[in-house]
């Protein structure tokens, strides 16, 4: 009967000793454990932003404007920053050729397949926003497998950047792609003179609202 009861006596103490390992190694494990950071954003910021590329090109002797505009826009790298300027300056973009709209569904289907379809590479516009000043800057804009700057002048009104500029579609390299164009609309490109014309030139204006 000692023998039982020296036995159990054991059996407890063992337990004991193993649930106090058990307890020191929970509290071990909380201990080490890496605290959560949080992650802050920028009070300015693209991706956050209402962000509108409309552009115009014409068409015809008399300069007929054609409005359309991108639908999407993907910032790539920076675009955060403690001021509009701050989060514009640098920002590096792309912009989906598949995301253009003219309200004209046969319209956006030419554009894309007889110009955009006849470039090299251009599933995507890319570049990259650099301000110069106050009031001017540019953009390394790559079209075509082409990277060229397109100046344009800027202002910053509150939370609501705005820049325009013009697009020499030539830079580019693109007169292909241009004349390919003006070819599958070329009953549609003709003023009252007959003639069939699209212009070299797209005027450009992206406004990014900042909330």
């Amino acid at each position: 009967m000692k023998k039982l009861a020296y036995y159990f006596s054991i059996c407890f103490i063992a337990v004991q000793i193993s649930s106090c390992k058990t307890e020191a190694k929970k509290e071990v494990t909380k201990d080490t454990e890496a605290p959560k950071t949080e992650v802050k954003t920028a009070p300015y910021s693209l991706n956050n932003a209402d962000n509108s590329i409309n552009w115009t090109a014409y068409k015809t002797t008399d300069k007929a404007p054609v409005k359309g505009q991108f639908k999407k826009v993907n910032i790539t790298s920076g675009g955060e920053g403690n001021s509009v300027k701050e989060a514009v300056n640098n920002a590096e973009f792309s912009v989906p050729v598949s995301s253009i709209f003219t309200k004209d569904t046969s319209r956006d289907f030419k554009i894309k397949k007889f110009f955009f379809g006849v470039m090299d590479k251009t599933q995507l516009l890319s570049g990259k926003l650099v301000l110069e000043n106050d009031s001017i800057g540019y953009a390394d804009l790559t079209m075509n497998g082409v990277t060229k700057k397109l100046p344009f002048n800027y202002t910053i009104t509150g939370k609501i950047f705005n820049m325009t500029g013009v697009m020499k579609i030539s830079d580019w390299n693109a007169e292909k792609a241009l004349s390919s164009l003006n070819e599958a609309c070329k009953d549609l490109h003709k003023g009252a003179d007959g003639v069939s014309k699209t212009w070299d030139e797209v005027a450009i204006n992206i406004t990014s609202t900042f909330k």
